[in-house]
């Protein structure tokens, strides 16, 4: 599955995990805080360096936050790396990382209140955020809700979270701030890209991509046999016939329902149905 990772995300990741390593190593022979001189300072600091504004966003505080942070890079990123490509996701990244600190350092002035800022969330949520603008109708199962919800509204509740824990929380330790900085500079360059439209600009891409992950899904389903279930009898021609018929008036109906509504329009289960009618060919 490791080889399956785009080569942006599978590096970001490598890159993450082995600084935490690092810190992790050197904090523990006393000899060096990684995270103190990675980590972003605010600028009035005498600690405050330019390059801070880089290495911050790949030093993490714990393995839970680690953990998470690269949880979602994976689940939304390989997606998004495959739609723009390598160049356009990587600079996507570090600029909203960027950005993410900016605001951070912005807010800590404003307030009057200074710490110490580590973590790639603000570069990750605003990954999240290119994946709800990407695929707003792509429904998705969020713990510990019963139902899928479109990513539309997963994101929107996410801006949410953040803002009301921004305003309340400004004691937990976590840089909220950081995190709607991110998703703000990516909302903003994905605006800009849509009025000066990149030409390497690869939605099937990602589309695809996740229509393989549901054929996979869907495989395993079918490879499990029913020991209860009963030889079936060679199918006739007007049988074979008829279910042609109605395969083919079930791909009509969802190409119409492109026509009408556009693709992110189609339920999961249309996605898939065309994607096998599309490998049949």
């Amino acid at each position: 599955m490791f080889q399956n990772i785009p080569t942006v995300t599978k590096n970001l990741l490598i890159i993450n995990v082995l600084a935490y390593l690092a810190s992790v190593v050197l904090e523990m022979g006393g000899t060096f805080d990684l995270s103190y001189w990675g980590g972003l300072h605010f600028f009035g600091s005498p600690h405050f360096y330019l390059y801070q504004f880089v290495t911050y966003m790949f030093l993490h505080g714990s393995l839970t936050h680690l953990f998470f942070n690269m949880f979602a890079l994976w689940m939304f990123g390989c997606v998004i790396e495959r739609v723009w490509g390598s160049r356009k996701y990587l600079a996507y990244y570090l600029i909203c990382g960027l950005g993410a600190g900016l605001c951070q350092e912005l807010v800590q002035f404003l307030m009057g209140s200074y710490s110490l800022t580590i973590g790639a969330s603000g570069a990750v949520y605003a990954i999240l955020l290119a994946f709800g603008m990407t695929f707003p109708e792509e429904r998705m199962f969020v713990f510990p809700l019963p139902i899928p919800i479109k990513a539309k509204w997963f994101v929107m509740g996410y801006v949410c979270i953040e803002l009301f824990l921004a305003i309340n929380s400004s004691g937990d330790g976590v840089a909220h701030v950081a995190h709607l900085g991110g998703m703000l500079f990516g909302f903003l360059l994905i605006r800009y890209w849509e009025r000066h439209p990149y030409q390497n600009f690869d939605l099937d891409s990602g589309r695809q991509f996740m229509g393989r992950m549901f054929e996979n899904l869907d495989a395993r389903k079918r490879r499990k046999p029913r020991a209860t279930e009963p030889p079936r009898r060679p199918e006739t021609d007007m049988e074979y016939n008829a279910r042609k018929r109605q395969n083919q008036e079930e791909i009509d109906r969802i190409l119409d329902k492109i026509r009408m509504s556009g693709y992110d329009s189609l339920t999961k289960e249309e996605k898939l149905r065309l994607f096998n009618a599309s490998r049949e060919q």
